[in-house]
């Protein structure tokens, strides 16, 4: 797991990717090359997203990573919902495959794009992935 990079996500989207079928990520930004195919932490941000409503009580995590996945690709659309339900028009779309949620979220600050989770974070959330069976 030296690798992995993390990506913080507003809620109810990050609990939505961890525990439902949301499977894009929207960005006003295009994924840089180097990040397709890569592992990556889902982030869950210290914020609501305000737009936005709450389907269950599994978006309750804060400030924590909830999932890991793979970024297997990028494009921009015009069109609404193009690659499924999730997809804004006028977007980036972040596809993502091999979504593992995590059994309990592990807390953590997050940060603004894609940044690079520090060792402990990273042996907590392979001790997770261990625990779901996925390490």
């Amino acid at each position: 797991m030296t690798d992995f990079r993390a990506l913080t996500i507003r809620q109810p989207w990050a609990g939505a990717i961890a525990h439902q079928t949301k499977r894009v990520e929207n960005r006003t930004w295009k994924l840089p090359a180097k990040h397709e195919g890569a592992r990556i932490l889902i982030h869950a941000g210290a914020q609501l997203d305000r737009n936005a409503q709450i389907y269950g009580p599994h978006f309750g995590a804060y400030s924590a990573v909830v999932a890991v996945a793979t970024i297997s690709g990028c494009h921009w659309s015009d069109e609404w919902q193009c690659c499924g339900n999730w997809a804004f028009e006028k977007s980036y779309h972040w596809t993502l495959d091999d979504v593992i949620a995590l059994p309990e979220p592990v807390p953590a600050k997050g940060r603004l794009g894609i940044w690079t989770p520090d060792a402990d974070l990273l042996t907590a959330v392979t001790a997770q992935l261990a625990l779901a069976g996925a390490e």
